[in-house]
């Protein structure tokens, strides 16, 4: 069974929450990262409700998109709607944690997740992020060493790239050198020249992890002076992670469209309200969920020949819609981001072997409950 640090560490690299905004407050927030995960529930929101349904399943994480503490507090009683979430989920010794705007920008993310539903294809990010700085390292180990070495450099955060990790190259050599009266060296002697088949293993890593790969491969290299070379790479200029999505749709029109987003995201009061000709024809599609008023401005400069998002506001769109730009599809923000939970759902469980039980949760927690 894995522990809740292990469950943690798989999300937080889906999900890092380095990638989060300056604002937001992401990552685990309560639960003892030792103890033993055999349950997880999923939802978007931390609401009482959630909490009880987690704690009544038995579960052991509760995994949620919004966070249940945006703003400091300086306590959490009971008496309170999120007093009582913590509570309930501490009685039922059930962990919290939060992924949110690093969601929103991730591979698997929100937005993807609601493109994918609304069956998008050819998927890029409306605003790409900035390209993570990369590393090469290179070091040089005794042949029967390697696979350690190997393991310790993997383990520092060497090696992952996209949904692949424990990358490497290796080639065979020949090290030489002679040891130094005052060396302790593990082959050869003092004062004499040796030759040992040795292993060139190199490594790409985020070059925010290179101390902490370094260190590794210090740790585990046999030798008492490992030798070793950092690179830094180019910046490839391509990134597929970023703010909201777009991507193409077989060719329909705004009012076919809609009735497609109506049917593929959950029914909610708010419904789908669409601005724009019904018979205009649809083929490039841009998404974002949650709120996505903030990327207008820049949908106008796309192909897009509609944008879908929530929680659009009555100014912002008019202005949108007096420049002749894409049409307006407008759905609920809890169905919005919704469709990511059977997403990390899936990959969790699949990241685990199905060795820990899944579940979204079944409580919609759209703040709307009808309308007239």
């Amino acid at each position: 069974m894995p522990s809740l640090k292990d469950v943690v560490d798989l999300l937080h690299a889906w999900y890092p929450p380095h990638t989060a905004d300056g604002w937001d407050a992401v990552g685990l927030v309560y639960g003892d990262p030792a103890a033993p995960v055999a349950k997880v529930l999923f939802a978007v929101d931390p609401a009482p409700e959630v909490a009880e349904e987690a704690a009544g399943w038995g579960a052991d994480l509760l995994v949620v998109h919004h966070p249940l503490f945006l703003k400091p507090v300086h306590g959490f009683a009971a008496t309170t709607p999120k007093g009582r979430t913590l509570a309930t989920l501490a009685e039922g010794h059930c962990a919290l944690l939060t992924a949110h705007t690093n969601a929103d920008q991730a591979v698997d993310g929100v937005s993807e997740a609601l493109a994918t539903a609304l069956g998008l294809t050819d998927l890029s990010p409306l605003v790409p992020s900035e390209s993570v700085a990369l590393d090469k390292v290179t070091v040089y180990v005794p042949l029967d060493a390697a696979d350690a070495v190997r393991e310790a450099l993997a383990d520092g955060g060497a090696g992952t790239l996209g949904d692949y990790d424990h990358g490497s190259f290796s080639s065979p050599g020949k090290g030489r050198f002679r040891p130094l009266p005052g060396a302790a060296p593990v082959v050869g002697e003092v004062g004499r020249h040796e030759v040992v088949d040795e292993v060139r293993v190199e490594v790409v890593l985020p070059r925010s992890r290179r101390p902490d790969v370094l260190a590794a491969v210090l740790a585990a290299h046999p030798y008492e002076e490992p030798a070793y070379e950092v690179v830094e790479l180019g910046d490839p200029g391509t990134s597929r992670t970023g703010s909201g999505r777009i991507g193409s749709v077989t060719a329909t029109t705004l009012r076919d469209f809609a009735a497609t987003v109506a049917h593929a995201l959950p029914g909610t009061a708010h419904g789908v309200r669409v601005a724009g000709d019904p018979d205009r024809t649809v083929r490039r599609v841009a998404v974002c969920g949650g709120a996505g008023d903030f990327l207008l401005d820049t949908v106008l400069g796309t192909d897009a020949d509609v944008y879908v998002t929530s929680d659009l506001r009555h100014h912002p769109a008019a202005e949108f819609l007096e420049q002749d730009g894409p049409a307006l599809v407008d759905v609920a923000h809890w169905a919005a981001e919704s469709t990511w939970l059977p997403v990390v759902q899936a990959k969790l469980a699949a990241a685990l072997d199905d060795t820990v039980e899944t579940r979204v949760s079944t409580i919609r927690t759209d703040p709307w409950q009808f309308r007239l």
